[in-house]
């Protein structure tokens, strides 16, 4: 990220509200940034614009796609985006976003065959990450929609992780996670770390310690630490 600003214009209170300003951040293959802050520092507009959930009011973010090469998360066309997302770049949310009528494993499933796994594969795979989850297999067959809190994250990250993602976004992942299922995100998350660039949202510093390669604090919008590249 270079120099990223985000502003939202509330309209019909004629308002203008920055979040974050001249943010510029480096993370390479392998390496884990974590990022802390107070409540509205501006933490998950970060990550939302790195998704483009939002998009950003200036600066760029450079990804190295394996399909497209190097590309501006900010500008890339929209048909782009929408592949880098589904195959390059995972998110975990705090909040669950399933179809209607889509069970569980249904949920997990569906990542996979967006990306051409076949039905089987995606089952078993599906299986065995929601069973490393400790996601009950009575659940299994259910509508997430009445799960607890901590059920929906753990169908969340079986969600995303059960795909191989290049960048891993982790938006408060641990939050409603009891400590044996943290233990068990902390391990997937080093076992990924090879082979994935991270970028998380953490108020857990415990978690943290061992996890990420570098930690920076946003206050009011901004880093409180000049930007660089993590040592590899």
């Amino acid at each position: 990220m270079e120099h990223l600003s985000k502003a939202f214009t509330l309209h019909q209170q004629n308002r203008r509200i920055q979040s974050i300003y001249d943010v510029s951040l480096s993370v390479g293959m392998g390496q884990f940034v974590g990022i802390t802050g107070l409540s509205g520092a501006g933490k998950s507009t970060i990550l939302k614009c790195i998704n483009r959930t939002y998009t950003t009011t200036s600066g760029c973010i450079y990804f190295e796609s394996p399909t497209f090469g190097r590309v501006d998360l900010a500008r890339v066309e929209d048909r782009k985006m929408l592949y880098i997302r589904e195959r390059e770049i995972g998110y975990v949310s705090q909040f669950l976003n399933v179809m209607p009528r889509t069970t569980a494993k249904e949920h997990v499933m569906n990542s996979l065959l967006a990306i051409g796994a076949d039905a089987n594969q995606a089952r078993v795979r599906a299986e065995e990450i929601l069973d490393y989850f400790k996601l009950p297999e009575n659940l299994w067959d259910l509508y997430p929609q009445t799960f607890s809190g901590g059920e929906r994250l753990r169908l969340n990250l079986a969600h995303t992780m059960v795909k191989q993602m290049r960048l891993l976004l982790l938006d408060e992942p641990t939050a409603s996670l009891d400590n044996k299922t943290k233990l068990l995100v902390r391990d997937i998350l080093l076992q990924l770390k090879d082979s994935t660039a991270m970028v998380g949202i953490f108020h857990d510093l415990e978690f943290m310690d061992g996890v990420c390669d570098r930690v920076v604090r946003l206050e009011n919008g901004r880093l409180l630490e000049a930007p660089a590249q993590i040592a590899g």
